[in-house]
This record gives C-alpha cells, sequence and structure tokens, in this order.
C-alpha cells in the first residue's frame, strides 16, 4: 500500500497494487510470488483502502466490497456519503475496495486490448482468465499478502454476490462472515434456466410499463416503426436497431427507471410539440431528437467487459455449451420479435446481433463466438461445501429482482449453511446504494450474533 494517503469529503483514502498471475492454475493465494515464475504473465490487481477520518489510527475489522458486473471496477466514491451503504459502513468497518481483474485499474481491457492479442483463440484464451474464479483468487492472495491473511467481511452487490458464493466455496477461512444484495446465484449454475425466468419476467415488467403510461405503448411502436427502416444513427456512428431499442428494458429492473424509460421516450420526436407521428407512412419518416438519441446512447453504453463477460458468469466446471442461452429463450418466445406490437423490452442479457451493431463490442465479437461453444470452464461453486458453511451469511432478497430472480436466490439459499435470507419488495436490485438495505442487513446479523467474530465485543444496542 502507498504511504501516503488522502482525503475525500468524509473519507480518508489509501491504494496500492499488488502483482497477481493470469492464471491461477497450479498456483495457491499467499503463496504465489511473480519472482518464482519469471515465465509466467503477471497482471496487477489495484485496491483503496476507506475509513472515515476519525478512525485513521483505529485497528478496524475489514470488509470487502464485491462490485456488481461482471467487468465493473469498485466504487469512486465523490464522499462518505454518496452510495447508501457507506455510511453504515463507515461506522464500523474499514472498507477495501478492489477493482476486478480486468477493470479499473487492474489491467483494464477494452477493444484496443483483444486487437493487441491477435487471433479469436488467444482473445478467447485471454478472457477466460477474467471470471469469478480467478478473481476471487485474486482477492484471497491480496487478504493473505497485504492484509496478513486477517478474515475479512464481504459485501457482494449482484454479481458480487456470485463471487461471494464462489469465495465460500474455495476459500471460507478468509471470511469472517458475509453479506449479500439482489447476487446469489442459483446453484447449479444454468443460463438457459435464468433467462427463461428473467424473460418472463420482462415480459410482464414491459406490459406493468405500458400500463402505468399507456400512452408509451404507441410511442415505442411508432420509434419501432421509424427504426424498422434502417437509417438511424446514435450519436458516435453506431446504428440504433429496434432491437438496441429493446435494451433500454434493462434499467426497468432499477430504482427510478420505469420513469427514466418514461422521460426518455417523451423526447424522442422533434417535430412540433413532440406528438406522435400520424400513423402509417409518416411514421416511417418521423424525424428523432438529438436528445433522444443520445440518451439512448447513454443508457445502452456499459463498461467494456460488462457484455463480453455476461453469460459466461453462469458457467461452472465442466458443463454445455452456453451457445447464446438468452437468444435461444428469445426465440422461443415471440412476443420478444421486433415486429411484435407491444413491443416487449429486453432485459440483461446478451444477443449475438450486439458485437455487430456495437463499436466497442466489436473488437469482442469473434472472442466471445468462441467462448459460447466451449464446455470447460474454472470451478466456481463447491455444493458440498455450501451445505456445510459456518460462515454467517445474511441476504438481501428482493421479490421482484428482474436480474436475478428470487425464487432461483431462495433455492440456493437453503441448501446452504447458516444461511439467512431477508425477502423484501421494497426495493429494486440496486437497492443497495440506498440508505436502509446495508443498515437492515448489519443489524439482523447482530441480533443472531453473527458479527461476534468480525468485530470483537460487539453488540446490539436495544435502545437503537
Amino acid at each position: 500500500m502507498t504511504n501516503q494517503g488522502y482525503y475525500l469529503p468524509g473519507l480518508y483514502v489509501r491504494e496500492g497494487s499488488i502483482p497477481v498471475p493470469l492464471d491461477w492454475a497450479g498456483s495457491e493465494p499467499g503463496v504465489w510470488r511473480p519472482e518464482d515464475h519469471s515465465d509466467q504473465a503477471v497482471i496487477r490487481c489495484f485496491y483503496r483502502v476507506v475509513c472515515a477520518p476519525e478512525h485513521i489510527h483505529d485497528d478496524l475489522p475489514l470488509l470487502v466490497y464485491l462490485q456488481g458486473g461482471p467487468g465493473s471496477g469498485a466504487p469512486r466514491p465523490l464522499n462518505a456519503t454518496a452510495d447508501g451503504w457507506m455510511p453504515e459502513a463507515l461506522r464500523h468497518f474499514r472498507i477495501v475496495l478492489p477493482d476486478q481483474r480486468g477493470t479499473g485499474r487492474s489491467n483494464a481491457i477494452d477493444g484496443s486490448t483483444m486487437a493487441s492479442l491477435g487471433q479469436p483463440r488467444a482473445q478467447a484464451d485471454y478472457l477466460k482468465h477474467f471470471l469469478a474464479d480467478s478473481i476471487i483468487r485474486d482477492f484471497e492472495h491480496l487478504r493473505r499478502t497485504v492484509f496478513a491473511g486477517r478474515p475479512w467481511v464481504t459485501l457482494g452487490q449482484s454479481f458480487g454476490g456470485f463471487l461471494t458464493m464462489a469465495y465460500l466455496s474455495n476459500f471460507p477461512q478468509g471470511l469472517a462472515a458475509a453479506f449479500t444484495t439482489g447476487g446469489v446465484p442459483h446453484i447449479p449454475a444454468d443460463a438457459y434456466e435464468l433467462y427463461s425466468h428473467t424473460f418472463a419476467k420482462m415480459a410482464q415488467r414491459s406490459q406493468i410499463f405500458y400500463q402505468r403510461y399507456p400512452g408509451d405503448q404507441d410511442r415505442v411502436a411508432a420509434i419501432a416503426d421509424r427504426l424498422s427502416q434502417g437509417d438511424v444513427v446514435l450519436p458516435g456512428g453506431d446504428p440504433l436497431s429496434v432491437e438496441r431499442l429493446q435494451t433500454l428494458g434493462a434499467d426497468l429492473g432499477k430504482s427510478g427507471g420505469f420513469e427514466r424509460l418514461h422521460w426518455l421516450l417523451d423526447t424522442a420526436f422533434l417535430d412540433g410539440d413532440g406528438s406522435l407521428p400520424a400513423s402509417g407512412a409518416s411514421s416511417s419518416r418521423a424525424t428523432l431528437s438529438q436528445a433522444f438519441l443520445e440518451g439512448v446512447r447513454a443508457a445502452t453504453a456499459v463498461t467494456p467487459l460488462y457484455w463480453p463477460l455476461q453469460e459466461f458468469i453462469y458457467a461452472d466446471g465442466d458443463c454445455e455449451p452456453l451457445r447464446w442461452a438468452a437468444q435461444r429463450v428469445r426465440d422461443a418466445r415471440p412476443e420478444f420479435d421486433t415486429a411484435a406490437r407491444p413491443l416487449m423490452f429486453t432485459g440483461e442479457a446478451i444477443f449475438p446481433w450486439m458485437f455487430e451493431q456495437e463499436s466497442a463490442l466489436r473488437p469482442f465479437g469473434p472472442a466471445v463466438s468462441l467462448l459460447m461453444e466451449e464446455g470447460s470452464w474454472g470451478h466456481l461453486y463447491d455444493p458440498e461445501r455450501l451445505a456445510d458453511n459456518q460462515v454467517p451469511l445474511q441476504a438481501a432478497v428482493y421479490a421482484d429482482d428482474l436480474y436475478v430472480p428470487s425464487e432461483l436466490q431462495l433455492d440456493t439459499l437453503l441448501r446452504v449453511g447458516h444461511a439467512h435470507a431477508w425477502v423484501t419488495n421494497e426495493f429494486e436490485h440496486d437497492g443497495l446504494h440506498g440508505d436502509r438495505v446495508f443498515a437492515h442487513l448489519y443489524r439482523l446479523a447482530l441480533e443472531r450474533g453473527d458479527l461476534e467474530g468480525a468485530l470483537p465485543g460487539a453488540r446490539l444496542d436495544l435502545r437503537a
């Protein structure tokens, strides 16, 4: 860790990075040293440690935040209250914010990285090293080396919950306790099963959206009719297809997503007062506003690794090739056809067309196509070890979660030792970023005594 720290409003920050092997095969976290493997490819794992300024010299327990994604770096907090979970965490912990490999400052990957690797086979082999089996080994190596092997508490949001279950399966001794929010994977992993659930939920959510904003059903249809002409281009040059319009539905699973989508659609047409164009031929010639096109571009843009890795987070060990599981589910549901009306929105799912139409994703296309035929992946979950789990696990399960279906989360949790589910319909998938979810999970864990090992002397204040 660097000797020189710095301050943000309400935060003291230190940062550092450590070397880790690109390929962990045959190596043990905490034991591996780069000088012993001079012929091995090495990357960096970057991390930040933050605490409240008044706790700089206090010996606080560690909470490591496992970021959602995949393909997303750790939060870059603007201040101590910018992310809703952080104020409560700062009261009790020193927070570790590691960038998952391939993101942030941990050897970030984008299209230029793919180009530098040459042939698609080399690109595909490289990408396979940036999934959960490698990520948890990086973090366990970080714990054993920088933090002297001290067990820490994990907080896993969304994909961070997938990392949590992999961590509990492989290195349970590294965890004193674990929290997950909207992120318990179904075990055994099955991408087709997952998308069968989420597409059904997206059809329901689309109908609810149109019921809430009845005028938007015709507005979306008119936009789709205009896009079907094939000549609309987003700022930056990518085509705007009906398929890409449908992906705006991913926001319907987040707080405020219905309203954001409604107001984005409100800006779609440029002429006059923005009312719907007349039906028929004039609809196909209507002018879409630059504000709308920029809004669609921004709403559908993601970090470079998010879509390339998305479907592969459901690949565990030796399994059937994924073969575009989301597309196969979509093909079996005609209501998601681009010509269907009302037009259904899609959620968190990747499709082959993305790697043709989107310039940021195009360099990943050949490698992703190869990976879709792979049947051998890193080992993630150990059902027997999870059944015997001794690490207290508190999971927030959102009843209406559009990304990680609650019924699949609960089925997994029934088969995990010392796991407790708080099921709530008050929040969407991103509920952690408000100020209530983590505070409630923390209190639930205190009430059961689950944090006494992690926070010596921790007791529930019944007056609170």
